[in-house]
């Protein structure tokens, strides 16, 4: 256990292939767990509706209202139906090889994250099949792709005889998305690159809201999902996924820099171990000389 720990904890360099290799093997086994979950469609609507009537308990029922207003600027909802299809992955895998490139020492850690939270969804797809609103039968709910014959949906279209629609819970959108902006908050050195990373996982809920694909408390269980992996990478690893360094011990990059050239001694004082002074010659010791013969 010791020697597990150890392993763990040490942060070592990422290998294209092998990392490359189970990103495509994990996510592959994802979609095919997620689209495998029997969809069970009128459990599913019931917990929708329930979700709903908790919301206006809460107030935070936003849903109808902006989705509605959204799609009444149909420049800005086509962009969103495209948004919610493309950069769910495309920045997700940016930040990846970014992390790989520029901070191999925390790659691993900050990617287990992102792993257990996505297995961590699975469970939740499993276990709490939820419509989204959109296809609430009676809530007004506008489905923005088919309406605007655009692509932005797993779960519209042709897509929707290959995908788990009632798979809304939680929210992966916001929980990669999330994941991302933590990760550009605390290692990307650019203010202007911070504030993008704040204004990601924002402008996501918005999205996701007006394409009628969640809840917003679909957003909040990835919230916790992503709040539980964590939890377990802080088990796994001994320490925070952000508390690794920047480079593995390996690394050439990873050796300390000099602070500055070193400071040669002033002429006139002497250097302790040497017998010669900066700047001056070594002075010869007086020899006595004798007068007799």
């Amino acid at each position: 256990m010791t020697r597990l720990r150890v392993y763990l904890s040490t942060p070592r360099r990422p290998r294209f292939v092998v990392e490359l290799a189970l990103i495509a093997l994990s996510y592959w086994v994802y979609s095919l767990v997620r689209n495998a979950v029997p969809e069970r469609r009128h459990v599913a609507v019931e917990r929708a509706w329930q979700l709903l009537d908790f919301e206006k308990t809460l107030h935070i029922d936003i849903e109808h209202s902006v989705n509605h207003a959204v799609n009444g600027v149909t420049w800005l909802i086509v962009s969103m139906n495209y948004y919610y299809a493309t950069l769910h992955f495309v920045v997700t895998i940016g930040v990846l090889v970014w992390l790989f490139h520029r901070h191999p020492g925390r790659y691993r850690a900050v990617r287990t994250v992102l792993f257990l939270t996505t297995g961590l969804a699975l469970f939740g797809y499993f276990f709490y099949a939820l419509a989204p609103p959109r296809l609430l039968p009676g809530a007004g709910y506008i489905d923005t792709v088919l309406v605007h014959h655009t692509w932005g949906s797993m779960a519209s279209g042709d897509m929707k005889n290959v995908s788990n629609q009632y798979a809304a819970m939680p929210s992966m959108h916001i929980g990669w998305s999330t994941w991302c902006a933590m990760a550009i908050v605390m290692f990307a050195r650019p203010m202007w690159a911070k504030v993008l990373g704040v204004l990601y996982p924002i402008t996501t809920l918005f999205v996701i809201v007006a394409t009628g694909n969640h809840f917003v408390l679909d957003a909040v269980g990835g919230w916790i999902t992503l709040a539980a992996a964590f939890g377990l990478q802080c088990l796994l690893n001994g320490r925070s996924a952000y508390r690794f360094p920047q480079y593995p011990p390996d690394d050439p990059r990873s050796a300390p820099e000099p602070h500055g050239r070193p400071v040669r001694p002033r002429a006139g004082t002497r250097d302790e171990g040497h017998g010669d002074e900066a700047g001056e010659r070594p002075q010869r010791e007086p020899v006595e000389v004798s007068s007799s013969p």
